[in-house]
C-alpha cells in the first residue's frame, strides 16, 4: 500500500553533517506520522524522531538540538538533518509512516549512516 524510499546516508567525519529524505509512495493520503528510526550494530532498533501531518514532532533526548525532521506534504517527502554528528549516531536509518486506516506502519529499506571519530 505504501513505499517508502530512503536516501542520503555515508560516511562522515564527527561534527559532520547529513540529509537524509524519504519518499512515500502508494497510498499516501493514509498517511499519519511518519518518522525515523535506527539501528546500531548489536543493538535493538529506536526511535530518532516523528512527525505529524501537522508538523508536530518528538526527538530522542540524545539527538534534540543536533536533528531536525522536517516534512513535505505536497511531495510526500520526510527529511532529517542531521548536523554535529557523532560516532554513537552511527546505525542503520529506516524512514517510516504510519496509517490512519488499520494502524499499520510501512518501513523503508534502511539508508546506512557511519560516522567516524
Amino acid at each position: 500500500q505504501v513505499q517508502l524510499v530512503e536516501s542520503g546516508g555515508g560516511l562522515v567525519q564527527a561534527g559532520g553533517s547529513l540529509r537524509l529524505s524519504c519518499g512515500a509512495s502508494g497510498s499516501i493520503f493514509s498517511i499519519n506520522d511518519m518518522g525515523w528510526y535506527r539501528q546500531a550494530p548489536g543493538k535493538q532498533r529506536e526511535p530518532v524522531v516523528s512527525i505529524t501531518r501537522d508538523g508536530m514532532t518528538t526527538y530522542r533526548d540524545s539527538v534534540k538540538g543536533r536533528f531536525t525532521i522536517s516534512r513535505d506534504n505536497a511531495k510526500n517527502t520526510v527529511y532529517l538533518q542531521m548536523n554535529s554528528l557523532k560516532p554513537e549516531d552511527t546505525a542503520v536509518y529506516y524512514c517510516y509512516a504510519e496509517l490512519w486506516t488499520g494502524g499499520m506502519v510501512y518501513w523503508g529499506q534502511g539508508t546506512p549512516v557511519t560516522v567516524s571519530s
